[in-house]
């Protein structure tokens, strides 16, 4: 039975942009690692079309780039959206019965499946699908931007604390 987790870098105050942050180098490895390790991603389509950058290799990447360019590569990914008439290589769309799809995986594939987005995870938390949430703050103050939390935050325990390079604190936390 895999565990669905949701886990994102953000701001001090509570919002995620890729745009407006970046993670440093150890971080980035710390990125890379967890993407080799999943059994597989699950996002919305916002966050799939930002992640579809790593499908082709980009003029400048240095080592590091080619090897999450690599891992994301590889990963399975079940995108849901209404919108998008077909997806990349390795990707499911799924329409319909959402939360039906994501117990089935949940319920047949092994291991750590990553949700992908603020609005996908605030929906899949209402319906108690999240196991675990994952913040990496960076310190960085945004005062605006896509919350970390999209709607309620739900009710959660603190279950470890631990810093990932020079700039990171990670806040692992389940729901009650």
């Amino acid at each position: 039975m895999a565990r669905l987790v949701f886990g994102m870098n953000l701001s001090l105050d509570g919002y995620v942009d890729h745009e407006a942050f970046a993670p440093d180098p150890e971080l980035f490895r710390h990125w890379t690692a967890q993407v080799a390790g999943l059994t597989g991603s699950i996002y919305g389509r916002t966050l799939y079309e930002i992640m579809q950058y790593w499908d082709e290799d980009q003029p400048g990447w240095e080592a590091d780039e080619h090897k999450f360019a690599a891992a994301w590569r590889r990963m399975r990914k079940w995108v849901v959206s209404t919108t998008l008439a077909e997806v990349g290589p390795n990707a499911v769309l799924i329409r319909g019965d959402v939360e039906g799809a994501i117990r089935k995986l949940k319920a047949e594939e092994p291991g750590e499946i990553d949700l992908g987005g603020p609005v996908l995870a605030a929906w899949a938390g209402e319906r108690g699908l999240i196991d675990e949430y994952r913040l990496y703050y960076q310190p960085v103050v945004l005062g605006q931007g896509a919350p970390f939390f999209a709607g309620p935050p739900p009710e959660l325990l603190v279950s470890a604390v631990d810093r990932i390079g020079a700039g990171t604190v990670r806040v692992t936390c389940v729901p009650v």
